[in-house]
């Protein structure tokens, strides 16, 4: 990579370099190089998660990787958002690729040379340092997604930018069905070595792909005022200086943190429904939602205050978490979890258009990842403390004779009720949050900030 010369001149972006179209090419290039990779950090890292569950069949050990995942995402973000903000967009993505490649090679050459009873007993390191690297390398990856919402502010017009960020919502939702339905035949068919050997040749697919793309538009890395590699406190600033967006972020973080229960606790009520191979299949199906939600954005935006469409979308998803396992039926739960899927693309694409319209480019970088690092720290907490409930309180109760019998009237009968009371109570508490959210004054002054800043410039105004 090439740090920035500050004291340069010039501006750091010129779109007049090629056309709106051309531009528009380019981000279609850089978003499908980062389906690529997503699909692929993703196919190995459900798969990990797939294959820890049906070797240990303990929720705690999949709640503790989940969360493990996501706390590494929230101590890296604010140093992946103060690398963005410093070096050209591109240069962050090929770096992001490269040690990616690195960290699932180490991984594949340990689990070849670790026998499987070692690399299996949840008792001694060896399935800690393995389930690590390959954590690592995933988490990195996430740097790509930081620098991708930069993009679209560099390349893609500012009344379509709620669009693009739909279309990335339809990526994510490709991500996960691919993922999804593939690393469950790889685990179930393959094994975990065919798996390994599967995701270092698309990442290194992916990095190629990367290495032949262009984006002239940014002529150098825009001047900023980001030192060193992690700029907390510049991070703090570029948040601050926007009257209510620290406030949009704690909300977020809140959503996050219930959200954290679903991350904990989905795949092992999933996979004590159905075999993996199956289970992979059916929330493949689900997560079709994703890209019907990405397509919805994509076609029609975000209205005219992204925010107001957040909020309705949280309170549906609390509605929803909060109904989808009440009978342990397995309909019921494929359809609730597709059109959860569905409202997914709107909150975060209204996240990050409302940031992209009253943020500076220089600032992006640092806002998205200080963003990241608050929203991905509360899903963990809620992992590490609900896991542990999970297993040694809430199920054996529900599976207790008294237990059954009082849950049955509210929850129906099946040997997951403990799961689906916490589902239920969860769901609740993010319809109350969204509903309470309406209104606050932070409410308020954000929709004002949003409003003001595109009417200051009616080429900003959001696609309705």
């Amino acid at each position: 990579m090439t740090e920035q010369e500050p004291g340069r001149s010039g501006t750091a972006v010129d779109t007049s370099r090629r056309s709106p179209e051309q531009r528009s090419r380019t981000f279609a290039g850089i978003l499908v190089n980062t389906a690529l990779a997503n699909i692929t950090t993703s196919y190995l890292w459900f798969a990990l998660t797939f294959w820890v569950y049906l070797e240990t069949r303990n929720v705690i050990a999949t709640g503790v990787v989940g969360g493990v995942y996501m706390l590494l995402i929230a101590l890296s973000s604010i140093s992946f958002g103060t690398f963005v903000d410093r070096y050209r967009k591109l240069a962050v993505m090929r770096f992001a690729a490269a040690f990616t490649l690195m960290m699932f090679v180490l991984s594949g050459v340990m689990f070849l040379l670790t026998p499987s009873a070692l690399l299996l007993d949840l008792a001694r390191p060896w399935f800690w340092i393995f389930t690590l690297i390959i954590l690592v390398g995933a988490v990195v990856e996430n740097m790509r997604n930081i620098a991708l919402s930069t993009t679209v502010t560099i390349l893609i017009e500012p009344d379509r930018r709620a669009n693009a960020n739909g279309l990335v919502g339809m990526v994510q939702g490709l991500m996960f069905i691919v993922t999804s339905l593939l690393s469950g035949l790889s685990v179930g068919v393959l094994g975990m070595g065919w798996t390994i050997a599967v995701a270092l040749a698309l990442t290194a697919l992916a990095f190629a792909h990367l290495l032949t793309l262009r984006m002239p538009e940014e002529v150098r890395a825009a001047a900023t005022d980001a030192h060193g590699g992690f700029d907390l406190r510049g991070s703090i600033a570029a948040v601050l200086a926007i009257s209510g967006l620290f406030a949009l972020i704690l909300f977020s973080t809140f959503n996050n943190f219930i959200g954290g229960v679903y991350m904990a606790l989905m795949d092992p009520y999933g996979l004590e429904m159905f075999p993996v191979e199956l289970w992979g299949a059916y929330f493949a199906l689900g997560a079709t939602g994703f890209i019907v939600g990405g397509a919805l954005i994509g076609k029609f935006g975000l209205g005219s205050n992204p925010l107001r469409t957040m909020l309705i979308a949280v309170i549906l998803m609390g509605a929803l978490g909060a109904v989808f396992t009440l009978r342990e039926w397995a309909w019921l739960y494929i359809a609730g979890i597709w059109l959860y899927l569905v409202l997914v693309p709107f909150v975060e694409a209204a996240e990050q258009t409302v940031i992209q319209q009253v943020v500076p480019l220089n600032r992006q970088g640092r806002v998205f990842g200080f963003a990241m690092a608050f929203e991905s720290a509360a899903a963990p907490v809620t992992a590490f403390l609900i896991a542990p409930i999970a297993q040694f309180w809430i199920i054996p109760y529900a599976r207790s004779p008294e237990g059954a019998s009082q849950l049955a009237p509210l929850l129906g009968e099946g040997t997951s009720r403990g799961i689906a009371l916490v589902f239920l109570a969860a769901g609740i508490i993010m319809f109350a949050a969204a509903l309470l959210a309406f209104l606050t004054p932070v409410y308020r002054r954000v929709s004002a900030t949003y409003a003001r800043t595109t009417a200051e410039d009616p080429g900003k105004a959001p696609a309705a």
